[in-house]
């Protein structure tokens, strides 16, 4: 698990076998391109906020995402931040 400047970090997929949503206590999985570009345009239009009501800003190269699809955690720097406070609820993107 490596950082270049500039470029995002793979988050270590091993990573995935032993973490778990901190709010659900479900499974976590990286969030498809699709939904992942959907989520960056809704950021970046102020759309979005976290679970402490902060506006989620910058363009998120990897998010991990409960088995459900409804909470995701940003991965930053190839690092997952699993604070509850952090958790974006994916029912806030546009239908």
């Amino acid at each position: 698990m490596g950082f270049v400047r500039g470029q995002p970090a793979d988050m270590d997929k091993r990573l995935l076998d032993i973490i778990c949503c901190p709010v659900t206590r479900q499974p976590l999985e990286l969030l498809d391109a699709g939904r992942l570009s959907r989520l960056n345009a809704a950021m970046a239009g102020g759309g979005i906020r976290n679970q402490a009501e902060q506006v989620v800003e910058g363009d998120l190269a990897e998010v991990l995402v409960t088995r459900d699809g409804r909470f995701a955690y940003p991965v930053r720097e190839g690092m997952p931040i699993l604070l509850g406070e952090e958790c974006i609820d994916l029912r806030q993107l546009p239908a």
